[in-house]
């Protein structure tokens, strides 16, 4: 497995992206859908990995900075012919890399609730995420999640 940062220009990375926000839209109420959509991904402050097996993407990861010292997991998505190898939790370990080589002391995220959203919320946990308060501009209601992790 190759972790790149990404440009996002590529087809397959594209409709990975389009496939996760389709996800997370079929999956969520609409007033709760927080997934970043391809211009949100290219803003200055966001960071996208993908992970390759040669010329095939196995996976997508963002890392958004918030502030000088937390950061935030955006669009973590494993290509559905990829699940159980891995992808994630080498996408998430690189991740949370990337944040304490930048001095961040904490890392976020934002995630839904239900058997969709269980895969997930087992992968942030099994690295020492937990839950929280919510953060930034996100609202509390009964379907979404807060984690974090203190670096």
């Amino acid at each position: 497995m190759d972790i790149r940062l990404d440009d996002l220009s590529g087809q397959q990375v594209q409709d990975l992206l389009a496939a996760h926000l389709a996800g997370m839209q079929a999956n969520s109420p609409a007033e709760s859908v927080y997934a970043l959509d391809l211009s949100g991904l290219k803003h200055p402050d966001v960071a996208v990995w993908t992970i390759w097996d040669r010329r095939e993407l196995m996976g997508v990861g963002a890392l958004k900075q918030l502030s000088a010292t937390t950061g935030e997991i955006k669009s973590m998505r494993t290509d559905a012919r990829h699940l159980r190898k891995g992808v994630g939790i080498a996408l998430l370990d690189h991740i949370i890399d990337q944040a304490q080589q930048r001095g961040y002391r904490r890392l976020s995220l934002e995630t839904g609730s239900g058997t969709e959203f269980d895969a997930a919320l087992g992968l942030y946990r099994k690295r020492g995420f937990a839950n929280g308060d919510a953060f930034g501009d996100y609202k509390s209601t009964e379907f979404n999640q807060f984690l974090h992790l203190e670096l």
